[in-house]
């Protein structure tokens, strides 16, 4: 079932004229949304506006067809922004393809594999973090279309660009500007008063017809990309070589990554918001297809949208036939209406990308952890600053590391190992007191990982002469990993050579697995399992007794 596209589930259920008309309203106005914001995320990708189109189309269209959500919305997003900026940078647009093929690969190998999972292994600091880096820099990437500075060439390096935009401020082009404060005002506007409207097709609609009515002399789409093709191209293998895929292989993982965290996490704000509940395996799946397909169609790499999605929603979207018809009226632009995009100014772009950037920084949340410990402080200023100034493979990396380690520091704080002098309750003190002579007691609690394995040792060896007989309660020990199993093998053998019984008491099911694969058993070496601490001292007792 977790492999079965939820519009297959859908349709199986009943497909009816109601909701019929939900979806189509639903596709229009995300489609309504998605043309402009496509466009302008290729652009500040460093693509042409057609690619983004492209892949709104394909993408868009395969991950509501075989996808596990009722109502993602998948396409170029903010996030990939600075990923795929950089990979064309240093890899050509041939490069990209090769990596988003591969990335597409990988992601079906993680979904078979069943990773869908995966993101609740990322603690919510990193992943604000990374988020909050990538729309400062998308921000930042747009300070030229909106100012019309007069800069060949914009270094990539954070610190760089904007030595570069001070030191040609004085090239701002004042009707360039207005065009941009117009538009922001637009959208904002909008956002306040006509929140239902589509702010950024009539922003782009407008900004638009009043430079080419008024000729105003701002760039344009048109006259930076002059030769934009109309009509979908026709799907192509790119030119792959093993020097390129070697050379392309971290990228891949970075595209795969992030197009499989956003989707998933796209897809849980969707369920948020409908209380339906996707599945995370098919979703990675249908993504992997995705991002196969848009590379054969020269597209960008691609993921859920969120606030796409969340706009499908508000739209009365219920079935993933919404996301087909949004990919259905993207279409028919791209084949009849091509030729309009030239008229855009790049400035009205800009403005709508520095409203994706402010979406996309969720400052709220961002303030929010500041007031937290000083570990997601940590690991969130850690994972900000790494995605601005260093890139995004750094941060992800250093975060997620960063937060294991923090995560077994704490983990290892909540381990106690201690001599059981007296027992936890009247019924075991009293049993305490009975024990022969030469036994020693004691006690774990928490989880025995490689982090605290050494600490067993050290606690057993302040009892001085080794005792007839070790007895280690184990309760309250719910995982045990290979590193402590191997400390239990050298305390069996330093056991054993002095003449001192081990018995083990209480183990719970994964503890006492983990010790028989690693050779410990009942009555072997003098170690011997006890279910209980009642049935430990009679072991004990009886132990004492042979050796009288």
């Amino acid at each position: 079932m977790q492999f079965t596209p939820k519009l297959f589930s859908v349709l199986k259920e009943g497909y009816s004229l109601n909701t019929f008309r939900r979806d189509l309203i639903a596709g229009i106005t995300v489609a309504i949304v998605s043309l402009p914001l496509s466009m302008a995320l290729a652009i500040a990708s460093g693509a042409s506006p057609d690619k983004g189109l492209i892949t709104a189309i394909i993408a868009g269209f395969l991950v509501s067809l075989l996808g596990g959500s009722r109502v993602q919305i998948s396409g170029p997003t903010g996030a990939f922004v600075v990923i795929v900026f950089n990979g064309i940078s240093h890899y050509g647009y041939d490069g990209l393809l090769v990596a988003t093929l591969m990335a597409g690969f990988i992601l079906l190998a993680a979904g078979y594999l069943r990773l869908g999972r995966i993101i609740n292994f990322f603690p919510h600091s990193v992943i604000t973090g990374f988020t909050s880096g990538i729309a400062v820099i998308i921000a930042s990437s747009q300070v030229k279309d909106f100012l019309g500075l007069k800069i060949d060439s914009v270094p990539a390096e954070f610190i760089e660009k904007w030595m570069s935009y001070f030191s040609n401020m004085h090239s701002m082009s004042t009707p360039t500007l207005l065009i941009g404060l117009g538009s922001l005002a637009i959208i904002i506007l909008m956002r306040h008063f006509t929140p239902k409207l589509p702010g950024y097709i009539v922003v782009v609609i407008v900004a638009s017809v009043v430079v080419a009515f008024f000729n105003i002399p701002t760039e344009t789409i048109g006259s930076r990309f002059p030769n934009i093709p109309s009509g979908l191209p026709l799907p192509s293998i790119p030119e792959i070589g093993w020097d390129k895929i070697n050379d392309v292989v971290p990228l891949a993982f970075t595209i795969a990554f992030l197009s499989g965290i956003e989707s998933l996490l796209s897809a849980v704000v969707a369920d948020g918001m409908t209380g339906y509940k996707h599945r995370p395996n098919q979703e990675i799946v249908a993504h992997g297809f995705a991002n196969i397909a848009s590379t054969l169609f020269g597209g960008l790499p691609a993921t859920g949208a969120i606030a796409r999605t969340a706009t499908n929603i508000r739209a009365g979207a219920t079935t993933p036939v919404a996301g087909l018809f949004n990919a259905f009226f993207i279409l028919i632009f791209v084949l009849f209406a091509t030729k309009y995009i030239s008229f855009i100014p790049m400035a009205a772009l800009a403005a709508i990308l520095f409203i994706v950037a402010w979406g996309m920084s969720e400052l709220h949340q961002f303030a929010h952890i500041l007031r937290l410990s000083n570990t997601d402080r940590l690991l969130l200023l850690l994972t900000f600053f790494l995605t601005i100034l260093v890139d995004l493979n750094a941060a992800i990396s250093v975060g997620v590391i960063a937060a294991s380690l923090l995560f077994m520091r704490e983990m290892s704080k909540s381990v106690d190992i201690t001599s059981d002098v007296n027992g936890d309750t009247v019924e075991e003190e009293n049993q305490r007191l009975t024990l022969p002579p030469k036994v020693e007691v004691f006690k774990i609690t928490g989880p025995l990982f490689f982090a605290v394995a050494g600490d067993l040792i050290d606690s057993i060896r302040p009892i001085g002469e080794m005792p007839k007989v070790l007895m280690i309660r184990m309760p309250l020990v719910p995982y045990l990993d290979g590193t402590s199993a191997r400390t239990f093998l050298n305390l069996i053998k330093d056991c054993h050579t002095k003449g001192t019984a081990l018995v083990i008491s209480g183990l719970q099911t994964q503890p006492k697995e983990m010790l028989t694969n690693a050779g410990i058993r009942h009555g072997e070496n003098g170690v011997f399992f006890a279910d209980n601490y009642q049935e430990a001292i009679e072991i004990t007792r009886a132990i004492c007794d042979k050796k009288k």
